[in-house]
């Protein structure tokens, strides 16, 4: 296994997914180490000479003129903890609490916060160990950092609270206790290094953009099979249109669709039909696909950037020299996830859109795609389900960062809501898979009756990966159960998979190196 170097080697999103996921190993190099052990003299020569330095020996927020005796600064950081984990709510899914540790030993790492070697190995032998903080969802305003979802993640440090352990929720004390390992005394600056950051926001982001770009790919290929099942045309998507509006994630768009169409036996198999135009989810799908792609891809910059940063506060430059500054307002990424919300909802948008043509009964297609319609209400209800599922999308656009609440008695008096804006894109990344599996089922079903004419290679491929799971239909039956499998098969990311093994086997070229900056790495 590959170790990843903290404080060294820079996060991406496919790093930060590895460490997650365990395909990476992370670990502190001795500069680092040195570099730890350097930030955490700092703070105890700041408490040795008395120096009044904000969150070492003062209060917090409005209490931060408050001067806290060298004898109470190590209970400061244990009451912080405790006072700060006011988080209600489910628990957010265990691995978006361990890229949360990620993210935040990546700052730690840096040697700028002033914890203290010990803590930040043991955070990392957690995370090694599969030890995860339950966390709340809400909680969080996203300003001074996602304050009440990162002390419940740190609680497990000083013994309290719970964590995931072999598959359940337990007491850390009960984990611990079966590992053997004691809770830590924290230090001062310690629980205020720990609580301030935008790692809950920041690790909201790395999952989502995860899950949207296998969407974007998963919604080309779908788009494209959608198109062939109504005998639609490939002519919109040649590169010599695109160039002369060259928006990189049109391009990509365009290029994609093109290779999986233009050696398809259906597709050309009308070149003289009559229709003059396809409908723009159709025909505008570069333009649509693409805009949330570059939506997409300004989230994955600005997320990039934020995974490397130090957030927390004060920050610890030298001897006697701190700034208390605002490094953990959530804004920067707030914005963009809100932006990125619209994007992921418009590709369900859009792809609810192809279902109804699809079973309309036009372009030769039996209506609801079923011969016996009337006996069999066919595929009428599931696009139902797409439409309740696209419109509970659009009331999750309103952008939470438009909104602020001043806390901290007027001393937050302005807060970024970033917390809201990435649970809720995920919410909608979670619809747009239901969706784009409604898509799937009715283009799977009209590719059969198109029969013997064939699609591209890269698309049988991935026509007959779901005849794997879901068989064509003939007469009714629950529709539920094949959304359900068509959503594990997209989610899972097997479908684009099977798109990129038989690109490659059959010499397509859906991924060109000039648009690797849409990839994920």
């Amino acid at each position: 296994m590959k170790n990843f170097r903290y404080g060294i080697d820079k996060l991406t999103i496919g790093t930060a997914m590895a460490l997650t996921q365990g395909r990476l190993h992370g670990t502190l190099t001795p500069k680092v180490r040195h570099k730890i052990d350097q930030s955490a003299a700092l703070v105890k020569d700041i408490v040795a000479h008395s120096d009044i330095v904000y969150g070492i020996n003062t209060g917090f927020g409005p209490l931060c003129d408050t001067i806290i005796s060298a004898e109470d600064t190590a209970n400061l950081q244990h009451n912080l903890l405790k006072s700060h984990s006011v988080g209600v709510g489910n628990p957010i899914p265990a691995p978006i609490a361990k890229t949360m540790m990620i993210i935040k030993i990546q700052a730690l790492a840096q040697g700028y916060s002033g914890i203290q070697l010990r803590t930040l190995e043991r955070i990392i032998w957690m995370a090694h160990q599969d030890i995860i903080p339950v966390v709340p969802e809400q909680g969080s305003v996203g300003a001074s950092g996602d304050l009440a979802p990162l002390s419940h993640l740190f609680l497990p440090l000083i013994g309290l609270g719970e964590v995931y352990y072999k598959g359940e929720i337990v007491s850390t004390e009960e984990a611990l206790g079966m590992q053997g390992i004691t809770p830590l005394q924290l230090g001062p600056k310690e629980g205020l290094a720990l609580i301030n950051g935008t790692q809950f926001i920041a690790a909201h982001a790395v999952h989502a953009l995860y899950r949207m770009h296998n969407a974007l790919e998963a919604a080309d290929i779908i788009g494209a099979m959608s198109l062939e099942g109504v005998m639609g045309s490939y002519k919109p998507f040649d590169a010599r249109l695109h160039n002369i509006r060259p928006f990189p994630g049109n391009q990509l768009v365009a290029h994609r669709l093109w290779e999986l169409l233009h050696r398809s036996e259906v597709a050309n198999s009308h070149p003289d039909c009559g229709r003059v135009q396809d409908p723009y989810s159709l025909r505008c799908m570069p333009q649509v696909h693409g805009a949330s792609r570059t939506a997409w891809l300004h989230l994955k910059e600005l997320t990039e950037i934020e995974i490397n940063a130090v957030t927390d506060n004060p920050i610890l430059l030298g001897p006697h020299d701190t700034i208390s500054g605002g490094n953990f307002h959530g804004q920067p990424l707030a914005i963009a996830l809100d932006y990125t919300t619209v994007a992921a909802a418009e590709l369900g948008n859009i792809s609810d859109r192809r279902s109804y043509l699809i079973i309309e009964g036009r372009y030769g297609l039996p209506k609801l795609l079923i011969q016996d319609a009337g006996l069999n209400s066919g595929f009428m209800i599931p696009q139902y389900t797409a439409a309740a599922l696209v419109s509970e999308n659009k009331t999750l656009c309103f952008p939470a960062s438009a909104d602020s609440i001043p806390t901290s008695l007027g001393q937050e008096d302005h807060v970024s809501m970033g917390s809201i804006s990435g649970r809720k894109l995920n919410k909608v990344i979670d619809n747009l898979e239901y969706i784009l599996a409604i898509e799937l089922l009715y283009a799977a079903q009209a590719l059969d009756l198109r029969r013997p004419l064939k699609s591209s290679e890269v698309l049988e491929a991935c026509h007959a990966l779901v005849r794997t799971e879901v068989p064509f239909t003939d007469k009714d039956r629950i529709f539920a159960y094949d959304i359900q499998k068509l959503q594990r098969l997209i989610c899972s990311g097997r479908l684009v998979k099977k798109a990129n093994q038989a690109a490659e086997l059959y010499d397509y070229h859906l991924n060109k190196t000039a648009y690797d900056a849409f990839s994920i790495s």
